[in-house]
């Protein structure tokens, strides 16, 4: 098997390993959630020593490629080795500014994701989409938390565009929802269920401009929200700071 070698002067044995581990996982086609070979195995495969590869797959799974279920074995991560916050969100002081930036960048990208989900998405996808939307108007109808299937509507649509690279990409942007929820105080629950049905009906009508129009609609409603209360607290602090000098 051969490693995908960058530098492969400066690699270490584990990092040679981890690299091997990769090939594997894309020679084989091994999708998210599929079970790799045991530890054992993987040993006998690539020719080095267990503890290597259990620091190769140590490694991988910081990486948010590989995935350890105690007492199940080593499986390919369901996150695609995108890390958890590539933005650093969770850093942003300002959080209703954060949002409105992240609302931003959503607005730039969804509604023509949500366009060609209407020419690309296969019959499959489109049932898998139909139960993520069924999935959120659950929760929201029996008053729990609806934040995972939310994010999980829209990696749908982006999974339906066809486009890999933004498939891994708006789930990262879509993590923002839960800030989203945190910062309208889930004033939009209802909303956000209709808004949903609205996107689902254009793209399993196959209406290009009304998928990527309800899309935008969609996301504006939340943007307009931050935007309303960025001004208030942008008035609030210079109100407090008094007049300048």
């Amino acid at each position: 098997m051969a490693a995908r070698r960058r530098n492969s002067s400066q690699k270490t044995l584990v990092d040679t390993t981890a690299d091997q581990i990769i090939d594997l996982i894309l020679e084989k086609d091994l999708q998210p959630g599929v079970k790799l070979p045991t530890e054992a195995e993987l040993t006998q495969l690539l020719g080095v020593g267990r503890s290597t590869v259990r620091e190769a797959v140590r490694r991988l799974v910081t990486r948010n490629i590989l995935s350890v279920r105690q007492g199940s074995g080593i499986f390919v991560s369901q996150e695609k080795g995108v890390p958890e916050d590539p933005l650093g969100v969770t850093f942003f002081a300002d959080r209703t500014k954060a949002a409105l930036e992240l609302s931003d960048v959503r607005l730039m990208l969804e509604p023509e994701l949500a366009a060609a989900a209407v020419n690309r998405a296969t019959d499959a996808q489109l049932t898998k989409l139909k139960q993520a939307c069924a999935l959120v108007e659950e929760c929201i109808v029996k008053g729990e938390d609806y934040r995972q299937a939310d994010i999980d509507f829209h990696r749908c649509i982006a999974e339906c565009s066809g486009n890999h690279v933004l498939e891994n990409i708006i789930p990262v942007i879509t993590s923002s929802i839960e800030l989203s929820i945190e910062q309208t105080e889930d004033v939009y629950r209802q909303a956000t269920f209709e808004e949903h049905q609205k996107i689902l009906a254009a793209i399993l009508r196959r209406d290009a401009i009304g998928a990527r129009f309800c899309m935008a609609a969609h996301l504006n409603t939340s943007r307009d929200f931050f935007a309303r209360k960025a001004e208030a607290e942008e008035k609030k602090k210079n109100a407090s700071s008094g007049p300048t000098p």
